[in-house]
């Protein structure tokens, strides 16, 4: 999704664990105008980050249950206006687009929009004309530590007041499988096919050491907006 927020772009921290991701996750939402940063040093969040500066916080899927309800104590301790975000998949595009989504959530739309999972596809009604831009993303591979990931884009247009139905194609699959729709500043993300159940059972329950023996070890990453990217 190449949208370009219209609203004010959000200071975001994404923490997760593959590396891939959390670089090119970085590199997307910078391109779009944030002020983003990303870590897989879940211990070393509250030094190497100034948590009373961040607006978005979005957790990986592969971080730690009581990582994240420690985090979210301690940051919203100091920064009770952070909001967290559960990623849906680690696919650095849907990430950005779930980061848009929250930061245009407080705008009024001017259209609505909705899902049907029987027949896949978008139902959008529109009460005043609006360009429309609707990416889906999808996994390719789930073999951690770097799952792979594609995207297509189903419509970039602009499109007249009054309804409108725009189908998922075949191709995409119906399992691990994700779209966005940017109309105007208002952005959605829709689940459209679950996580598989192998992948889930990889979640790991706890920090502790052998809460979590499937998942491969990861080479240390700590973003810094001013630096770029720095690998510990």
């Amino acid at each position: 999704m190449n949208t370009t927020p219209e609203y004010e772009p959000a200071r975001v921290l994404v923490v997760g664990r593959s590396p891939g991701v959390l670089v090119n996750a970085v590199e997307v939402l910078r391109s779009k105008g944030y002020s983003a940063d990303a870590t897989n040093q879940f211990d070393r969040v509250l030094e190497d980050y100034d948590v009373t500066d961040i607006d978005v916080l979005v957790f990986g899927g592969m971080v730690p249950e009581d990582t994240k309800l420690r985090l979210r104590e301690r940051i919203s301790q100091r920064n009770s206006d952070v909001t967290f975000v559960q990623g849906l998949a680690g696919i650095p595009g849907l990430i950005a687009a779930q980061v848009d989504a929250t930061v245009s959530s407080g705008h009024a739309d001017s259209h609505n929009l909705v899902y049907d999972a029987d027949t896949r596809t978008l139902q959008l009604t529109l009460k005043e004309p609006a360009h429309v831009t609707t990416t889906a993303w999808w996994c390719t591979s789930f073999t951690p530590p770097e799952p792979e990931s594609t995207d297509l884009e189903l419509l970039d247009d602009d499109l007249d007041r009054g309804p409108h139905t725009i189908p998922l194609p075949a191709e995409i699959p119906s399992e691990a499988s994700f779209v966005g729709v940017a109309v105007g500043s208002a952005v959605h993300v829709f689940s459209v096919g679950p996580m598989p159940r192998s992948v889930m059972r990889m979640v790991p329950t706890g920090s502790g050491a052998g809460s979590a023996p499937e998942l491969p070890p990861v080479r240390a990453v700590t973003t810094s907006s001013h630096d770029q990217q720095t690998d510990a």
